[in-house]
């Protein structure tokens, strides 16, 4: 039971990985208020399940790490290196396929409520229209994921 307790206090008391957490915890939450100013409704499924939107957390988990590695272990080891470059790779892809292929669900839904109007039992018009983001909002997660791992780093 006593390993059971050292794996749990390991885990939470891993900096990089806590970092990642909270500032994807912190981009998701920030989501709920930005989507009551766009929506103006409260939505906790945006909460657990959402995948585009104000601000990303996919950029804020992802800077959050690399910034969390090069503050612990130094801004110029393979360690920052890998994560370095998965925060680019990941920041581009939710800019750019990701965002592009939530354009083409909003076209190909109406596209589809249009041809089948008032048949609308004989096809499932529910493609996911918002699963990317806009530069700025990527920018706004990478902000966010610097700003979390630094004020971690100064707790842990």
């Amino acid at each position: 039971m006593n390993v059971f307790w050292e794996c749990v206090k390991d885990f939470f008391g891993n900096y990089m990985l806590m970092s990642a957490v909270v500032a994807w915890l912190s981009a998701q939450i920030i989501k709920i208020f930005t989507g009551v100013f766009q929506n103006r409704k409260i939505s906790l499924r945006v909460l657990l399940f959402s995948t585009g939107g104000m601000p990303s957390s996919h950029a804020a988990a992802v800077v959050s790490l690399a910034t969390a590695v090069g503050l612990s272990q130094g801004f110029g080891t393979p360690m920052f290196a890998v994560s370095g470059v998965l925060s680019v790779i990941v920041m581009i892809d939710a800019s750019g396929v990701r965002y592009e292929t939530g354009k083409q669900a909003t076209i190909i839904n109406r596209i589809t409520k249009e041809l089948f109007s008032g048949k609308i039992d004989e096809v499932n018009t529910g493609l996911k229209e918002l699963v990317g983001h806009t530069p700025f909002q990527v920018f706004m997660g990478f902000l966010l994921g610097i700003a979390v791992a630094a004020l971690m780093f100064f707790i842990m």
